[in-house]
């Protein structure tokens, strides 16, 4: 049954309500409750309610408790909740790409509607201030003192639309109101992970939301995957590098397929992996490790790992090394191979798809020079100052693959290739020839995501179609489908900072015009002002996860490229 509606939730989903708002609401509800005789400051008031709400929840009652700790009169809850919910709206804004998204959704031919509850007074006073009324075919405001049931505000919006239940979306913040209805109606649902309910703990499978998002953009993308029949548990993703462009392309595919595949590789020799490669004779967990970790179950199990993975000794012995690496090497010691070892932190991780090497074979990348001179090691071929790279190669000639990444190349609906360090992260894997021709015979839609910026030592003063060149170099002409590039040149101060390092941003060039590829060009660069979690030492223009993987995604499914809010 194909999608023809999407109901969308106002707070929370559409602005951020608990940054603007709740806060707001928090001192009016202390104000009302000290002035009708709690015997206590308003200070204390605000922040029992901030305590109760981190400890507890957001559905706790934290007025009755309150209440109930100075003994005072039960009067004051009504008095609290009465000033919590006045109509006083502070000023208040869209999130990114909300707008946007509403005008592709109805230029895609899907109506959109907006249910929200509260007080009628105030939540109409913030449709008004967001200028949302243009953007919807109807829109609902259900009072929550004398209105409808929000189930029977459901059913009813779609009866007299004509839409049958599995036919609409729900979007919004609580898994337990609006999507719970929602879903037990047989409506699909999404929830948007912003505010006080995005890490409430699901109590039955019906608070369980299809879809996961944090960006609104990622909406029509999955509408449309959806009626193509690529749901999460049908669509096959393959990503194809190392170091921190696969992780970040894992992360943000989670959201569109269950059915995730990381084929990395092994050739890494620096830091820790390498001290590891030498004493040991395992191949380099690095790059495993990190694809591990971003494909956890949740964000927040990802960010727990993430600090515990990365974590790196600062003294003694064990100085410089990562404990990731340590348990990788534990083991592949305890299983007997660095497969098995990646497979069973696979099970304890409990994460969503497969991380497979390119190969078992303990090999390095080498290169030789336009000197003509030789290195050999990926810590030589990346090394800055020396003549760029003319050639790459695997030590070993005709090193093995595993077969079920070979298998699950072909099996794919969509192969990555990148981001990542062109020679040692992305066309290492490509000179292992199982991978190299898995991908040549696969039926998938074959993208290449080219890098934002150059890397000295590696891609000094490459342009697009350097990059795109070298990929077809050793995986083959006319292989590729698309590439995808982005857009989204970053501010001069930020540009500064790289080229002082010898770096600049990979610019389109008239090259591009003669590459037997599509072009796609998108926003791809991540927000810098909001903290990150970084998968290498040094803090590098990323990638943002989501609008990576969404533009894959956008791409496979036909829809136009996502541009700056």
């Amino acid at each position: 049954m194909k999608i023809k509606a999407v109901i969308f939730d106002l707070d929370d989903t559409l602005y951020d309500c608990t940054g603007s708002l709740i806060d707001a609401s928090r001192k009016r509800a202390a104000r009302a409750m000290v002035e009708a005789g709690l015997p206590c400051t308003e200070e204390e008031v605000y922040r029992l309610q901030k305590e109760l709400t981190d400890k507890y929840g957001p559905y706790h009652l934290v007025f009755n408790e309150i209440v109930n700790k100075y003994h005072a009169d039960n009067k004051l809850v009504t008095i609290a909740y009465k000033a919590y919910n006045s109509s006083e709206v502070s000023e208040i804004k869209l999130f990114p790409y909300v707008v946007t998204t509403l005008k592709e959704l109805k230029d895609k031919g899907y109506k959109v509607f907006l249910l929200t509850v509260g007080v009628h007074e105030r939540q109409e006073r913030k449709i008004n201030i967001l200028g949302l009324k243009p953007y919807f075919d109807e829109i609902v405001i259900n009072d929550q003192e004398i209105g409808l049931l929000v189930e029977d505000c459901v059913k009813d919006l779609l009866r007299r639309h004509n839409i049958m239940p599995g036919e609409a979306v729900m979007v919004g913040d609580k898994a337990r109101d609006e999507l719970r209805i929602a879903k037990l109606q047989g409506m699909i649902t999404i929830q948007m992970l912003h505010g006080r309910f995005k890490n409430e703990p699901a109590v039955n499978e019906c608070d369980r939301p299809d879809y996961k998002i944090k960006r609104i953009f990622q909406i029509p993308t999955i509408l449309q995957l959806n009626n193509m029949g690529k749901t999460p548990d049908k669509l096959k993703i393959i990503a194809i590098g190392g170091g921190t462009g696969l992780p970040i392309m894992l992360e943000g595919s989670k959201t569109y397929s269950k059915h995730l595949t990381a084929v990395v590789t092994v050739t890494d020799s620096g830091r820790s992996s390498g001290i590891l490669r030498e004493e040991f004779g395992i191949l380099p967990p690095g790059d495993a490790r990190n694809c591990l970790v971003a494909l956890s179950e949740t964000e927040e199990q990802e960010r727990e790992l993430y600090q515990l993975f990365q974590y790196r000794f600062d003294r003694g012995s064990l100085e410089g090394m990562s404990l990731g690496n340590l348990l990788m090497t534990a083991l592949t010691d305890i299983t007997g191979s660095f497969e098995q070892a990646i497979k069973k932190a696979s099970k304890i991780l409990n994460i969503r798809g497969k991380v497979l090497p390119s190969t078992l074979a303990n090999t390095h990348i080498c290169a030789e020079l336009e000197d003509g001179t030789h290195v050999e090691e990926e810590f030589n071929v990346r090394a800055l100052g020396k003549s760029p790279i003319k050639d790459v190669f695997l030590k070993d000639n005709n090193v093995e693959s595993p077969p079920e990444a070979i298998e699950d190349i072909l099996k794919a609906d969509i192969v990555v290739i990148g981001p990542g360090s062109l020679y040692t992260s992305i066309i290492t894997n490509l000179l292992v020839p199982g991978i190299r021709d898995a991908i040549r015979n696969s039926k998938a839609t074959k993208i290449y995501v080219c890098n934002i910026v150059t890397q000295p030592g590696q891609t000094d003063n490459y342009k697009v179609s350097h990059h795109v060149n070298a990929i077809a170099k050793y995986l083959g002409a006319g292989v590729l489908d698309y590439v995808i590039v982005n857009n989204n040149i970053p501010r001069k101060d930020i540009l500064d900072r790289y080229q002082k390092e010898g770096a600049g941003v990979v610019l389109m060039d008239e090259g591009v015009c003669n590459l037997n590829v599509n072009v796609k060009k998108a926003d791809l660069v991540e927000d810098l002002t909001q903290k990150r979690i970084l998968w290498e030492k040094q803090d590098l223009l990323r990638h943002d996860p989501d609008k990576l993987a969404d533009s894959v995604c956008r791409v496979y499914a036909n829809l136009p490229s996502l541009t700056t809010s």
